[in-house]
This record gives structure tokens, C-alpha cells and sequence, in this order.
């Protein structure tokens, strides 16, 4: 797999600010991805409680977010990193966005769940759901994996499952209309779903943003805005000009 290690640098407390930034975001990282599965826990479950919970919990996550970015400036701000590191810092400074923005789409799946909690759903409603939200909690786990190891080739796997997560919103979606074409008094409740399911199709388009930092990190190069095919050539041939003639 493709990966690098962080350089050391003439300064230890250099290094040991970098590695504390880094494990500060994987731990923002760890309350988000529980946030998640609590959020669909909730919903499928119908656990009015739970959704709550983790409605009042997205200000931790908003806290680390802070304190993070924070850090990242003082970094700046001390060290004037160049290079390699400078990119790391902006990678983080843009991954703890995206991850905020998870916790984000949690809260509001956590207020939905909760609201949905004393309604009767239609028979089978949350089966999909639940198999979407198990795979866009999968997706923010590797992404967090990908920036825990630096792993491009992890990072690309992150978006190739991106349109898998696409296909499978699409096919709630369909059945969520489904059931409000059969039973029109199903519309208001079937509506908060939707948004509820929404909101995992975007938590899973987080996930693929922060894969993105991570090969912006490890290859230089910037991968937004494109295909995964002209996402993949581009690892690869970053590959090919770090190789040894």
C-alpha cells in the first residue's frame, strides 16, 4: 500500500506538536464515528432517547473542532512549516471541517430519530436504511484509517465505496416514495426519513473529502472536483514519479 511516515525534524517539540495534532483529530475522529452509529442505532431502532443523546453530544464535537484549529494556528504561527508539513496541517485543518460537519449530520439524524420514536413506521421501513448507515459508518472508519496510517491507497478505496453509498440512497429513496404512493398518510413521517437518509449520503461524502486531504497529503496532488478514475491515475502516477530510476 501506498503510505509515507512523517519526517523528523532538528526540533523534537516540532515533532511532538504534529504527532499531538494528529492524535487529537483521531480522537475527534473516534466521538464522531460513535455519533454516527448511535444516530442510526436510534433511528432504526426507534429509540427517541438515544436520538436525543446524541442530538445534546454534537457539542463536544464542536469543542474539539475548535481546540484543533486552534492548534493548527499556533503551529503556523511558531513553526511557519513548509512543505510536506505544511500541507499536513492543511489537511487537518480541512479533515477536522469535514468531520465537524459529520457530527453535523448525526445531530440532525439523532432530532429525527427522536421525532420519529412514537410514530408506527411502515413494516421493513429501516431495513435499507440500516445497511446504509452500517456502510457510510465504514467509510468514516477507513477514512480515519487512511489518516491514522497515511494511506493513499486506502484513501482511494474510500471513494470508489462512495458510489456503492450512492446507489444504495438511490434505492432508499425509491422505497421511501414507494411507501408514500401506498399509504399517502405516511408522507409527513416518510419525509423525515428522507432527510434522516440524506443526511447518510452526505456523511458519506465527508468521508471521501478527508480520503481526498490524505492523497493531497501523501502525493501533492489535489483531487477534488474529479472522477475516482482520474482520482485513481493520479495516485498512480504519483506513484510512478516517487519511484527510485
Amino acid at each position: 500500500m501506498d503510505k509515507v511516515s512523517l519526517d523528523k525534524h532538528t526540533s523534537k517539540q516540532f515533532d511532538e506538536d504534529l504527532e499531538d495534532v494528529r492524535e487529537h483529530v483521531l480522537n475527534m475522529g473516534g466521538l464522531v464515528e460513535q455519533q454516527v452509529a448511535n444516530a442510526v442505532r436510534a433511528l432504526v431502532e426507534g429509540d427517541g432517547e438515544l436520538g436525543e443523546a446524541v442530538a445534546r453530544g454534537d457539542f463536544e464535537v464542536n469543542r474539539l473542532e475548535v481546540e484543533i484549529d486552534e492548534e493548527c494556528t499556533r503551529i503556523l504561527a511558531r513553526r511557519q512549516p513548509q512543505a510536506g508539513d505544511l500541507r499536513l496541517v492543511t489537511a487537518i485543518i480541512k479533515t477536522i471541517t469535514d468531520l465537524e460537519r459529520i457530527g453535523d449530520e448525526a445531530e440532525k439524524i439523532g432530532r429525527l430519530a427522536a421525532q420519529l420514536s412514537s410514530q408506527v413506521t411502515p413494516r421493513g421501513a429501516f431495513q435499507q436504511i440500516e445497511l446504509l448507515g452500517r456502510h457510510v459508518r465504514s467509510m468514516v472508519n477507513d477514512a480515519l484509517n487512511a489518516f491514522a496510517r497515511i494511506d493513499a491507497d486506502v484513501a482511494l478505496a474510500v471513494s470508489k465505496e462512495d458510489q456503492q453509498v450512492d446507489r444504495e440512497y438511490e434505492s432508499v429513496m425509491r422505497e421511501c416514495i414507494t411507501f408514500m404512493m401506498e399509504d399517502p398518510r405516511t408522507i409527513r413521517q416518510m419525509l423525515d426519513v428522507l432527510w434522516a437518509v440524506r443526511a447518510l449520503e452526505r456523511i458519506g461524502d465527508h468521508a471521501t473529502n478527508i480520503g481526498e486531504y490524505v492523497i493531497y497529503f501523501v502525493h501533492g496532488q489535489d483531487v477534488r472536483h474529479t472522477t475516482v478514475e482520474a482520482m485513481e491515475r493520479e495516485v498512480l502516477a504519483a506513484k510512478e514519479r516517487r519511484r527510485p530510476l
